[in-house]
């Protein structure tokens, strides 16, 4: 009986193993920002056929907010791990509360207190930081790959 905990135990870690390996972790990324993409596309498309916003202060605001995002992916606890020949990444606690907090505060925004330009703007700054965080990951990790050849 405990060799079968054992072995179960060996599978799990080593399916989380799986689970932090660089790749699967870029797609999910890549995944999520698709999603906060079409679903504030949606939004934004509203609120600019309302005449709260532009398209053109849309690509604004989420241009100045890459960089950030960029900025924020060196917070990204990452290592080359030569054992599984990849690139390991750890979850960034500060991105994932802010992440959480703008949406809430969008949310609020929307729903609450009816400031669609307000709502409007912390949708392009999601994107913005989600994209420029991706970007920037993206890098680090071609660099790692790189520098220990996996």
């Amino acid at each position: 009986m405990i060799n079968k905990i054992k072995s179960l135990l060996l599978l799990l870690q080593s399916k989380r193993g799986e689970m932090k390996k660089s790749r699967f972790k870029i797609w999910l990324r890549a995944f999520l920002l698709i999603q906060f993409s079409f679903l504030f596309s949606i939004l934004l498309y509203q609120d600019i056929a309302d005449g709260y916003f532009t398209w053109k202060w849309v690509a604004l605001t989420t241009l100045i907010f890459i960089p950030v995002g960029f900025l924020m992916s060196r917070l990204v606890p990452m290592e080359g791990n030569l054992e599984v020949q990849a690139v390991t990444l750890s979850i960034d606690k500060i991105y994932l509360a802010l992440i959480w907090i703008l949406v809430i505060v969008k949310m609020l925004c929307s729903y609450v207190f009816e400031l669609a330009i307000i709502a409007d703007v912390i949708m392009c700054v999601i994107i913005g930081i989600m994209g420029g965080r991706l970007g920037g990951i993206g890098l680090r990790v071609r660099k790692l790959k790189v520098k220990h050849n996996l």
